[in-house]
């Protein structure tokens, strides 16, 4: 699947966080399926795309939900409003009243684990599983490439500044294997026209490391794996390990050969791990 028929078949939903009105897209499949629902929480510079591989394993046994976090893919991009993981933590708030549901599941990577960190932080009893796959955490982040992106001054740079920090962002400095086509052009999308190089530019501006170092990590009850690229420079496996010390019921699976992109240097073994994890609702 492609990009263009990854938004056809994307759904949209309304959203009002700290007064603004928001529109969330997302790809929904296994409706039909009992358990409480997943949620696929993608990072920076990414899209709800990122899960093109994961969500038809899932969607076998369970009702999955890939958003586009505020401020990218197909959601919301006008200027004026917080993209900041906490901004983040509220839309997922608000998404699961939209679907009804009380409980859910959480797999985040990249920014996604910390917005899924805050999520099962501040809400437990919410919180059936927890995936977080080369998260942010503590004091992490944000990485230099991703403030680069950030400075007020790249849009009024040559125009393909951003664009070779996109490059630099799906290069093999961050993936263990060549990147294919499908994902990199996928990845770059959302970002060509003026108003989503702007909002790309808010969303790397808004990143706060507090939101994660003021986290209880211990308050955070859910059964969770961590499941980690293991040749990743930007989160390295150590912040696996420390997390796994910190929660409360946390393992760690460490995937060779895999960078920060885990899920496309090692996409069979990533989906095995996650749907071996999702196999029986505990509900």
């Amino acid at each position: 699947m492609d990009y263009d028929d990854w938004t056809t078949e994307q759904h949209e939903t309304n959203v009002t966080v700290d007064g603004h009105d928001l529109t969330v897209a997302y790809y929904e499949a296994g409706t039909d399926n009992d358990g409480p629902p997943i949620v696929l929480l993608h990072g920076i510079p990414t899209s709800s795309f990122l899960w093109r591989n994961v969500i038809a394993a899932l969607a076998e046994d369970r009702h999955v939900i890939a958003p586009d976090l505020l401020g990218y893919g197909n959601s919301s991009m006008y200027d004026g409003f917080d993209r900041s993981i906490r901004a983040q933590e509220l839309m997922v708030e608000e998404l699961t009243e939209t679907i009804s549901a009380s409980t859910i599941s959480l797999v985040g990577h990249d920014i996604g684990g910390g917005v899924a960190l805050r999520f099962a932080s501040h809400s437990p009893e919410s919180v059936e599983k927890l995936v977080l796959s080369n998260a942010v955490c503590y004091d992490s982040w944000p990485l230099d490439l991703v403030v680069e992106i950030g400075l007020p001054t790249v849009l009024d740079e040559a125009p393909e500044k951003l664009d070779q920090l996109l490059e630099a962002a799906f290069s093999e400095e961050f993936m263990a294997a060549t990147p294919e086509d499908t994902f990199v052009e996928g990845m770059h999308a959302p970002w060509e026209s003026e108003e989503g190089r702007l909002s790309l530019v808010r969303n790397a501006a808004a990143l706060n490391t507090n939101h994660t170092t003021e986290l209880d990590y211990g308050a955070i009850s859910a059964e969770t794996l961590l499941l980690w690229g293991a040749d990743d420079f930007a989160q390295p496996i150590t912040n696996a390990e420390r997390l796994a010390e910190d929660l409360s019921d946390a393992r760690v699976v460490e995937i060779a050969d895999a960078g920060h992109w885990v899920m496309e240097d090692r996409k069979e073994a990533y989906v095995d791990h996650v749907h071996s994890f999702f196999g029986r609702s505990t509900h």
